[in-house]
């Protein structure tokens, strides 16, 4: 007969494999949920756990599986373990907000509490919900933060569903000592607290509270899908001005709204930290938070969501008839012998940058080139992991500290200096960035386009481009379909497109479950791509597709012939190289290639792309950069060249030397720019520094 095919999505966390040590029927409950064909949950967290429980309990094992999903092996069958979301049924919540009772509602709201910004939180009265955690951060921030005590008040609703009396009983006489006290002590107008029999709110009740709140505040310490945080966010589209969702890390919804300020609920100063925060938060970065949210808000009703489901089911099921179920990863072994010996040889060789050498070198010379990474060199990048939704990613909207500013003007102020700034990120983004300071060149997507410094009188940037032979829209049109498919189950994904390169982020995703997609996004690009000459950079929480030819390198070794061909060839005498990662390696290398073709012959050396003009009415005064020749043909000199390649963080590394993070970075461009270093090092960009330390560049 025709065989069913099943799936069993939860929507509440999946405990510990513990929780199922201890139940006489564990290994029974688990056994049946092995007979679905698909095993589903929302976050990776969960499906971590029913990993680990059919592996400890049943003794099964996991596997990768082709699309990047995972499959346990049962018997004779794969099961997939799939992590998807849903989110909610816009058009229901449309009709409602155009009934005239959700704006009554509203008003009658906001007249109540006039002159007050309104906080709002509708939970279940139970302890997992984490309400009495909320009051106790609300009346830390009460008492930390006198001035907000008449301008905002908490609005929390209770509902009391009856199903666990005996827990709902104790968090209620809970909830209404803690209410007690925070009136007693601030006021009663500080706090509108309720308790409503049932398992809901009525919709209009929502959308009216959610429509004259400002904040949104969820702290379980325990949590499935809360539909609650996405309606509010969607309630508050354009043209309403956007909110803020403050969201406890124990909940599934963390891992879906990435505008979201996430919070240990546990943690009661931080808590009551980033109600001030959210409270003081610019309009411009509420709506670049609720920018992030708003398109999968809106787009992933329950039947999308339930085609995604089948979709992966139809694939798995496809690719197990064909014989072709399962892709091991690779081997790492020699890899990790290979890596160990260099790491080995690393420790012994490497030494750490000394910025008073360095600043010896650059007093000593006049003909100097200053090349820096951005992410992750000027500015810190922090590592892809579970927490690094809390701050916006990359390098959009990120700028360097002050003294980092003051340090670049003054080195672009020299004549003797020619500086760029070489990025991975979009001209867009890096121009945002820093593309005010005068004398600085701009080196956007890994120097595939780049735009040389500001002169006098000049308001606006002139980019160039690199000719690296591949039409870029072509490929475009063959990669997006399969980065939109790991984009759809891949919680927190994006896809950034920049000049020549196709990037697809996994930084706002679960770090296990994104860099197992990464791997096998890899692996279905290879064989989309196949055609074209362009290769595929595996960096920190981002797989890149770029041109084959394109490296950081070929920029810099272009600025590197450009300057020293300046002045009929006087060459050049100091060079200050500095990186992150291994997209910088290339520039590293370019440089030491750059020093041993000074003085040769150009038939002997591997000329630069060709250059395009990328703006048509840009006339540029210099030819050299399209004609190279007399670039590398230099004068001898009989004077010492210093060349420094740094990369930051003790690693494998074609760099001379290392630097423990971006602020050595800082420390050697602001001490050879001339200023002098504070006494205290620490960062004005650390996000544990109070306000008062936030003053300066450094502590």
């Amino acid at each position: 007969g025709r065989q069913t095919h099943m799936v069993f999505f939860l929507h509440i966390p999946f405990p510990t494999s513990q929780i199922f040590r201890e139940l006489e029927c564990g290994e029974s409950i688990l056994e049946g949920m092995l007979h679905a064909d698909v095993v589903g949950f929302h976050a990776f967290d969960h499906g971590r756990h029913f990993l680990n429980a059919t592996k400890r309990i049943l003794g099964l094992s996991h596997e990768s599986l082709v699309g990047g999903l995972i499959g346990v092996r049962h018997g004779k069958r794969v099961i997939l373990v799939t992590m998807s979301n849903v989110s909610i049924e816009t058009n229901l919540v449309d009709a409602a907000l155009q009934q005239p009772v959700v704006q009554s509602h509203a008003d009658r709201m906001k007249s109540l509490h006039s002159h007050r910004i309104i906080l709002c939180g509708v939970d279940i009265a139970q302890r997992l919900s984490g309400i009495s955690l909320k009051l106790l951060s609300f009346e830390r921030l009460l008492t930390d933060y006198p001035l907000w005590r008449s301008k905002i008040v908490m609005v929390q609703k209770c509902l009391v569903p009856t199903s666990r009396r005996s827990d709902e009983i104790s968090t209620l006489r809970e909830l209404r000592f803690l209410v007690k006290r925070i009136q007693d002590q601030f006021g009663s107008n500080v706090i509108d607290y309720q308790e409503v029999k049932g398992s809901s709110l009525p919709i209009e009740k929502r959308l009216a509270l959610w429509t004259a709140s400002d904040i949104f505040v969820c702290t379980p310490i325990r949590e499935g899908l809360n539909l609650l945080p996405l309606e509010y966010v969607y309630a508050r589209k354009h043209p309403h001005t956007a909110g803020v969702v403050i969201s406890s890390e124990f909940s599934a919804v963390s891992s879906i709204l990435n505008g979201a300020l996430r919070v240990n609920p546990f943690d009661i100063q931080m808590s009551a930290t980033l109600l001030d925060k959210a409270l003081i938060m610019t309009m411009e970065e509420r709506e670049g938070r609720r920018a992030r949210d708003i398109e999968f808000v809106s787009s992933c009703p329950s039947l999308k969501w339930t085609k995604n489901v089948l979709r992966d089911l139809k694939e798995a099921i496809t690719a197990a008839e064909e014989d072709d179920d399962h892709i091991k990863i690779p081997n790492k072994d020699i890899a990790k012998s290979i890596a160990g010996f260099l790491t080995r040889e690393n420790e012994l060789n490497f030494s750490n940058a000394d910025k008073h050498a360095i600043h010896s070198a650059y007093k000593a010379t006049n003909r100097r080139v200053i090349v820096c990474d951005f992410n992750g060199t000027i500015v810190i990048k922090e590592a892809a992991g579970k927490y690094l939704k809390r701050e916006i990613l990359g390098s959009s909207g990120i700028k360097p500290p002050d003294a980092v500013i003051k340090a670049l003007k003054n080195l672009c102020a020299d004549p003797c200096n020619t500086v760029f700034v070489v990025s991975g990120d979009s001209q867009v983004n890096v121009e945002n960035a820093i593309g005010n300071i005068p004398g600085l060149g701009l080196a956007a997507s890994n120097g595939a386009c780049f735009a040389l410094p500001l002169r006098e009188g000049e308001n606006e940037r002139n980019w160039l481009s690199l000719d690296l032979g591949v039409d870029w829209e072509v490929v475009k049109q063959c990669a997006l379909p399969v980065l939109a498919k790991y984009t759809a189950q891949t919680n927190g994904s994006f896809i950034k497109l920049t000049h020549s390169s196709i990037g697809w982020s996994y930084y706002s995703s679960d770090p296990e479950w994104g860099t197992l997609q990464a791997a096998h996004l890899v692996l279905e690009l290879e064989q989309e791509l196949s055609k074209f000459d362009v290769r595929f950079v595996t960096l920190k929480g981002v797989v890149e597709v770029v041109p084959r030819r394109l490296n950081k390198g070929l920029i810099v070794k272009k600025i590197l012939r450009e300057v020293a061909s300046r002045d009929g060839g006087d060459g050049v005498d100091f060079i200050l190289c500095m990186g992150d990662d291994v997209s910088d390696e290339k520039m590293f290398t370019s440089v030491f290639s750059f020093v041993s073709e000074m003085d040769e012959d150009y038939s002997n050396v591997i000329p630069s792309p060709p250059v395009i003009k990328s703006t048509d009415n840009f006339v540029l005064a210099e030819s050299r950069l399209f004609d190279e020749t007399p670039s590398v043909k230099c004068k001898s000199i009989d004077d010492s060249i210093y060349a420094f390649t740094i990369t930051v963080g003790k690693k494998p590394s074609h760099a001379s030397q290392f630097v423990h993070d971006a602020k050595d970075v800082a420390d050697i461009l602001v001490t050879i720019s001339g200023d002098d270093l504070p006494r205290n090092r620490s960062m004005s960009w650390d996000t544990k520094a109070t306000k008062e330390d936030k003053k300066g560049f450094f502590e």
